[in-house]
């Protein structure tokens, strides 16, 4: 069941996907409408699951599941990801590396490979108060929160000198 993310509540599950690019506008309606479509069908053992999305800065694809009524199975969650996976290859654009790291340069977004990152903090290109995107966070309050924080609040922490 499609409810709106910002009806969900805090305690709501989240999962992000970020982009390795920036979406095009066309590409942004393309996710919103397949997501849209996904989460009014997206159950788990015959349940409906309430669900919302956001698509925030072009960049990053965000589910919210309220499982106060019906949790995620881990077919439902099976499902989620294939859906991904789908967009991921319709799209031409990476959303399931968990080794990549998406922080701001300035005004603008930069997504780069794990291993630039060390060596950007290294050459101190980035530094502790360089602002992450914390992917990791688990629900909605933590995503409202704690999603764009400074790199020494995050796991990113351990790549600073």
């Amino acid at each position: 069941m499609l409810v709106s993310f910002d009806s969900l509540p805090g305690h709501a599950r989240v999962w992000i996907y970020p982009s390795n690019r920036k979406l095009s506008e066309d590409e942004v309606v393309t996710v919103k409408l397949r997501t849209a479509e996904f989460l009014t069908q997206w159950t788990a053992h015959g349940a409906d699951l309430m669900a919302g999305f956001d698509v925030p800065y072009d960049r990053f694809i965000v589910i919210g599941l309220n499982q106060d009524k019906a949790a995620a199975s881990g077919c439902s969650i099976d499902a989620s990801v294939r859906f991904i996976q789908s967009l991921q290859e319709d799209l031409g654009v990476d959303l399931l590396d968990k080794m990549n790291v998406t922080f701001y340069t300035g005004k603008h977004i930069a997504h780069k490979p794990l291993l630039e990152f060390k060596k950007m903090a290294k050459n101190k290109s980035v530094s502790r108060n360089t602002i992450v995107f914390n992917n990791l966070v688990n629900n909605i309050e933590e995503y409202q929160n704690y999603w764009e924080v400074p790199a020494h609040e995050s796991w990113h922490n351990r790549f600073l000198p």
